[in-house]
């Protein structure tokens, strides 16, 4: 009994144990802390940033983390550059720099990795890191920033190579490599550090082959007007300190820095008109056509012959692009047509090794694959045969000659009527085409005069009809039996399209009334959508652009400074010292409703140019605006964006005076 009553008593005492014991061996999920955000964080280097008389060529950096380096080749500028690319590497918590090359004496090296180093665990990015040394007993430390554009459309170029040439020479830039250079950031900006003082030219190259020069005309790429001399100066900066908790101002806090100059040279890109010339492509479409693509447009034409048959002269009828770069030879005779293979001996212009041109002839076949005939197709030609010799004998209908609109049956009352024939004509018979309007329930002829006319210079097959539609009119077009024949006897057959004008109401007008801009000089404006593709341009005339007869949508707008006047873009020629023609951006988006007239005031240059373009057209977005994008849809949140603060006299182009988040008060 005395060691029942000892048992009971000791019964909770034992299930408290057991219950700790079961707690001790629960499986739980671990917390882990917030996501680690922050970059690696440079710790120090062997030899030190900013060491001299530096005669190794290894070079490691240590981080507090282990880093990796991505995408070191495309990244990673060495300059000045060397003949053989060094090999960066990574492993554990540094960064190593073989130089293959002996290292130039009394020379400043600066290394860039952009955006390369980052951590093992999250990525996270050491975006604009730098480290110098120098060969000498002196450090250069001038730098020269800016940003590279587009010259077209102003959209941020990324990667591209900016450097620099103490030598003036206008050949230096095709002849010698960089003499320092640096790569543009994903927003287009750039810094070329460890410049001496001196004058210097300064020029953007997208260095397609790798030779830190513009050896290749094809080239894009950027020059600028002036000599440059890089300067520095000490300025006093105000840092603002946000509150972590409220996000209000808690300190302002003034220091000094030494701030670079220039610090805003805008580059502008842009590819030269020059192409190497050559045959692309060959080959023939069907039985009746042979087509020719070159890579650049010409002023001449390839000279043909036909080899494997003589006697044929006139064998073809051409058509043409504007710039004769695409070309198609109809074949006339009917004999050709049925030949399966053709050998064309063609003469033409093409580019070589100097980029020069000279002519060349190649020949060229041309081979038509018929199907094959098979056993039971052979059964039912047969067949087929010996029903027609039972039949009455009647001739073969030759089919009709295909004529097709490409206006639809909505038609806008700015733009022509457009239809299409299957095959260039040898005969046109402009009286059997009727223009008709609807009046009173009855088709009339049209009140006023009209006249078929080829689409442009250079067709053989469309044709347009351009007329002052009314609003709201209901037309039609009656094309008689026999209007035309083409070239292999076919005929047409008659046909009727209607269509109808949209009415006033349905459209929208836009008018800018552009101030702050040269009138001494010809522009033209264009209205462009989201993709930034052309909808409308017109002329800037008396410092008005119209649009009128606009769908309703939403437009942005661009104005083109037009020099040579021919209404349309022209790019730069280093050559001959010419820049491309200049472009500006309208900043905000334009709601155009319909039946409204829209009239803006566009102070031109109001904005400045890097921030002209709205952010919806940039086709190139800058990593941080990617990495944002991703991070709202992984919170599944649209509207909480990521917001950068900076201090306003913070120079946006100097990657030593970082900016702060207003969110989080972190460099």
């Amino acid at each position: 009994m005395t060691n029942l009553i000892k048992g009971l008593r000791m019964l909770p005492a034992a299930l408290c144990g057991l219950g700790l014991l079961a707690s001790c061996a629960s499986i739980g999920n671990p917390s882990g802390g917030p996501r680690d955000e922050d970059p690696p964080r440079f710790v120090r280097a062997n030899p030190a940033p900013g060491s001299v008389n530096v005669d190794r060529d290894r070079i490691t950096l240590y981080f507090d983390e282990i880093v990796n380096v991505k995408d070191a080749f495309s990244k990673v500028v060495i300059s000045p550059p060397s003949a053989q690319v060094p090999r960066v590497s990574s492993q554990g918590h540094s960064v190593t720099v073989q130089f293959k090359d002996t290292l130039a004496k009394n020379t400043t090296y600066t290394i860039d990795f952009a955006n390369s180093i980052e951590d093992n665990n999250e990525s996270n990015k050491l975006q604009g890191f730098t480290y110098s040394f120098s060969t000498g007993p002196t450090i250069d430390t001038l730098q020269i920033s800016g940003m590279v554009l587009s010259a077209d459309a102003l959209e941020p170029q990324q990667s591209m190579l900016v450097g620099v040439y103490s030598n003036l020479s206008d050949t230096a830039f095709a002849t010698l490599p960089f003499e320092r250079l640096a790569k543009t950031d994903d927003r287009g900006r750039f810094s070329i550090r460890g410049l001496a003082p001196g004058e210097y030219r300064i020029f953007a190259l997208n260095d397609l082959d790798n030779d830190y020069k513009r050896a290749n005309p094809e080239e894009a790429m950027a020059f600028y007007d002036f000599t440059l001399s890089p300067t520095s100066e000490r300025i006093t900066a105000s840092d603002t300190i946000y509150n972590l908790l409220t996000g209000e101002v808690d300190t302002v806090v003034s220091r000094e820095r030494t701030r670079f100059l220039p610090n805003d040279i805008l580059l502008r890109s842009f590819e030269s008109d020059y192409k190497s010339q050559f045959l692309q492509k060959y080959e023939r479409v069907d039985s009746t056509r042979l087509s020719f693509i070159f890579n650049a447009p010409s002023d001449s034409l390839p000279q043909l012959d036909i080899v494997n048959k003589e006697g044929y002269k006139d064998w073809a009828v051409l058509e043409r692009s504007l710039h004769n770069d695409t070309l198609t030879y109809w074949l006339r005779p009917q004999s050709l047509v049925a030949t399966d293979s053709l050998f064309i001996s063609a003469r033409y212009l093409r580019t070589d090794s100097a980029q020069l041109l000279s002519a060349v002839t190649d020949t060229l076949r041309f081979f038509t694959a018929r199907p094959k005939v098979t056993k039971k197709k052979t059964e039912k030609k047969k067949k087929d045969k010996e029903e027609e010799e039972q039949a009455d004998t009647v001739p073969p209908k030759i089919p009709a000659l295909k004529l097709s609109m490409v206006s639809s049956s909505t038609q806008e009352v700015y733009l022509p009527l457009v239809m299409e024939f299957e095959t260039p004509l040898d005969r046109l018979d402009t009286t059997a085409f009727h223009l008709e309007t609807m009046i009173d329930s009855v088709w009339v002829p049209v009140k006023k005069e009209w006249a078929l006319t080829p689409y442009d210079s250079v067709s053989v097959r469309k044709m347009k009809i351009e007329y002052p539609w009314e609003f709201a009119t209901e037309y039609r077009l009656v094309v008689d039996t026999l209007a035309a024949t083409g070239i292999y006897g076919r005929v047409t057959d008659p046909l009727e399209h209607k269509f109808k004008t949209k009415s006033d109401e349905d459209y929208c007008t836009m008018v800018f009334n552009i101030t702050n801009f040269t009138d001494t000089i010809p522009a033209f404006a264009e209205l462009v959508n989201a993709s930034d593709a052309v909808v409308r341009r017109v002329k800037v005339e008396n410092g008005v652009a119209r649009f009128q007869y606009v769908d309703p949508g939403k437009y942005y707008a661009r104005i083109y400074e037009d020099h040579n006047g021919d209404g349309r873009y022209t790019t730069g020629d280093y050559s001959q010292n010419r820049q491309p023609d200049y472009v500006y951006y309208y900043p905000k988006i334009i709601n155009l409703k319909k039946n409204w007239e829209k009239t803006e005031t566009w102070n031109v240059f109001d904005t400045a140019v890097d921030l002209m373009k709205p952010d919806n057209l940039k086709k190139n977005k800058p990593e941080a605006d990617k990495r944002n994008r991703k991070r709202q849809s992984e919170n599944g949140s649209e509207d909480e964006e990521e917001e950068e603060y900076f201090d306003p006299t913070r120079n946006p182009f100097d990657p030593n005076d970082r900016g702060r988040r207003r969110n989080t008060g972190s460099y």
